[in-house]
């Protein structure tokens, strides 16, 4: 199969390659995902679990099968993992059950400087109710979560840690080995966002010995509209539900309801389920390339574009040398969406703004930075094409 055809997303309108340097955001879809959907929404499509016919039973065996394959990515088995509309959902479910469960006034979250909204904002929204304190770990120099700093913030008051895997903004590498055993040292629970980790590293929750995993499948080559949840299975067991309706009861009566067991406990009404099989084709096409393969590319064009952009006086870096798959920069008298902008006419996409990331933002002291981020697809030609179009722009900028 040719590239194209391969990913059909990488052409733009007029047929020509398109140079997507903006994976971390969402990652192009390979033809095997696109047609595993088709597949579901047409030929096949049924809806799961209630069903008595053939093609019922067919389609919750392939939606089963999805969760399996899901699991199996990140090292886990099928019933620690929940379907999600998405990490954020993700999250927001571990604050609105574990955490209005478990959390009370006194007690502490240790968040860090680099986090995503969506790993901040669901803890403040139940700040109010639980009456916890949120704490928040600096960075080093290169734009790493400091575990020594870690190490002496956290204490037994400390009844969970949240730290992203991989920073979307830094490409930043977080030590989860190291992470885990903190927290778990003062008796905490640690929740990890994946996002970016599970498309560009080999994961097992399994070995990490994480207690919360999150991600979601347009990360990783897959839909958006869905993701995933694992968590330890003694964990979800003790979960109240934070959704009621269909799927996620065991008996309804007028005087009292009975819950499903976990994860169809936190899956309430009809599932996302094209979306969850071609989340499984998308787990399926990562394993076949292998993620150490896929980490070892993303590498060396991070340190090719490193190298180049560093040969550029008006360039400003951001993060570690070795930073998983991210490249995010400033170019000096230039406003990144102006730089995106212009790009965008050379037929470059990157992403500009701050990245769902406004405290790091305010940490960098820039408002804004333009982030390159690769794929399974990306090459030497798109950082060609992206070092052409900052040649313009520096031109144009004077």
């Amino acid at each position: 199969m040719t590239r194209t055809a391969e990913w059909p997303g990488l052409l733009n309108a007029e047929g020509q390659r398109w140079h997507y340097l903006d994976t971390a955001a969402t990652a192009q879809k390979p033809q095997s995902v696109i047609d595993a959907m088709v597949r579901a929404m047409g030929a096949d499509y049924a809806t799961v679990h209630r069903g008595v016919y053939t093609r019922s039973a067919e389609m919750t065996l392939a939606y089963e099968s999805a969760r399996r394959t899901v699991a199996a990515l990140i090292g886990g088995r099928e019933d620690e993992l929940v379907f999600t509309r998405g990490a954020t959902e993700a999250i927001n479910l571990v604050t609105q059950s574990w955490g209005t469960a478990n959390l009370k006034p006194g007690d502490r979250v240790l968040l860090s400087q680099l986090e995503h909204h969506s790993n901040i904002v669901p803890w403040q929204l139940i700040r109010a109710r639980t009456g916890l304190e949120i704490d928040v770990c600096p960075l080093t120099a290169d734009g790493r979560i400091d575990l020594d700093a870690a190490e002496r913030m956290l204490t037994p008051a400390h009844k969970l840690v949240a730290f992203a895997h991989v920073s979307n903004v830094l490409g930043s590498v977080l030590d989860a080995p190291r992470a885990v055993a903190l927290a778990h040292g003062v008796g905490a629970k640690i929740l990890l966002d994946g996002c970016q980790s599970a498309a560009r590293l080999p994961v097992d929750v399994a070995a990490l010995g994480c207690d919360f995993y999150v991600f979601s499948a347009h990360k990783l080559y897959g839909p958006t509209g869905i993701g995933a949840l694992w968590a330890k299975k003694d964990l979800l067991d003790a979960m109240p539900p934070w959704q009621g309706g269909g799927s996620m009861i065991d008996r309804v009566t007028f005087a009292e309801t009975t819950w499903a067991p976990a994860p169809q406990r936190f899956e309430a009404g009809t599932p996302a389920i094209v979306e969850a099989i071609a989340f499984g084709a998308a787990a399926d096409f990562l394993t076949a390339n292998g993620l150490a393969a896929i980490h070892a590319h993303e590498a060396r064009l991070v340190a090719m574009a490193r190298a180049e952009l560093g040969r550029i006086n008006s360039v400003r870096l951001f993060g570690p040398e070795d930073s998983a798959g991210i490249v995010s920069f400033a170019l000096e008298g230039v406003h990144p969406h102006d730089l995106g902008t212009i790009l965008d006419e050379e037929n470059v996409a990157i992403r500009a703004g701050h990245h769902c990331a406004q405290p790091l933002m305010e940490h960098l002291g820039v408002p804004a930075t333009a982030r390159a981020s690769f794929g399974i697809y990306s090459d030497e030609s798109d950082i060609a094409a992206l070092l052409r179009g900052i040649e313009r722009t520096m031109k144009i900028f004077g």
